[in-house]
């Protein structure tokens, strides 16, 4: 896509699923990407060696880097820019996509996993999307920041509370800074990814809890990563430039009320 090669990228949570992913396909797009992760040094490196086919087989050549820090603490935040900048020289994209979710009734979660999913998935993203403004607007180039939301940014979703909460609250951060800082050539959006086939999702490997999920989705089927970074690369390129404060729903039409499918009234 136009406008990745030779960018420089910070994609937080890519050790597994949609940030592995995301973190290949820039690098097949021939860009600079550093991999955040906050543990599992295993699964980081295969993202970084799935990084180097991708890139090798595409013929680009660009760097990479793995950097460990916990999102929702601002003293790591701080850490990993200051080696994101130092190693590359400078960022032109953030992808926000660490996030955890806990299934629990709302009346009866406990607090540290409420606090934690609203830690790491909003106040992470934000003290991450704080950091890139201030270079963007020091270095006066603009720049791109992508969150990873969800469709339950507008679907509600019982037993996730934390986690609804979390991405409705990343919908208001998206549309505010994208607003705040469109004349200084930031661009601000997210992806709202459906039901996909990601590790957080253990249902991908039970066959008949998949065909029911599946079963309510109007395409008939999961997303995979791969589809989700592909509208994280285009939302990030240049064929988006004029594209701000949206979020763009992967979801195989989740979002369309599938219960309508079938009049009721």
């Amino acid at each position: 896509m136009r406008g990745l090669k030779g960018k420089n990228v910070l994609v937080t949570g890519a050790s597994t699923g949609i940030g592995r992913a995301i973190a290949v396909r820039f690098a097949e797009e021939g860009a600079n990407v550093a991999v955040n992760y906050y543990s599992g040094d295993d699964e980081a490196k295969e993202t970084q060696s799935q990084m180097a086919a991708a890139r090798q087989a595409a013929g680009q050549d660009a760097k990479d880097l793995l950097i460990q820090a916990d999102v929702s603490k601002d003293d790591q935040v701080e850490t990993m820019f200051s080696k994101v900048l130092s190693h590359f020289g400078g960022l032109d994209i953030l992808i926000n996509n660490a996030g955890v979710q806990f299934q629990a009734p709302s009346h009866e979660i406990e607090l540290e996993k409420f606090d934690k999913m609203l830690d790491i998935n909003l106040r992470g993203a934000y003290l991450c999307a704080r950091k890139a403004i201030q270079h963007f607007l020091a270095q006066g180039k603009g720049g791109v920041i992508i969150n990873d939301s969800s469709v339950h940014e507008v679907i509600p979703r019982p037993k996730y509370v934390g986690y609804t909460i979390s991405k409705a609250g990343m919908k208001s951060m998206t549309q505010t800074l994208a607003l705040e800082y469109a004349r200084d050539g930031i661009r601000v959006n997210s992806i709202g990814p459906g039901a996909t086939l990601t590790p957080i999702n253990p249902w991908k490997d039970d066959p008949e809890e998949k065909a029911k999920i599946e079963s309510n989705i109007p395409m008939g089927r999961a997303g995979t990563p791969e589809e989700m970074a592909a509208v994280t690369a285009f939302l990030s390129s240049d064929d988006a430039a004029y594209i701000t404060g949206q979020t763009l729903f992967v979801d195989g039409g989740l979002t369309l009320y599938p219960s309508f499918r079938t009049p009721w009234t």
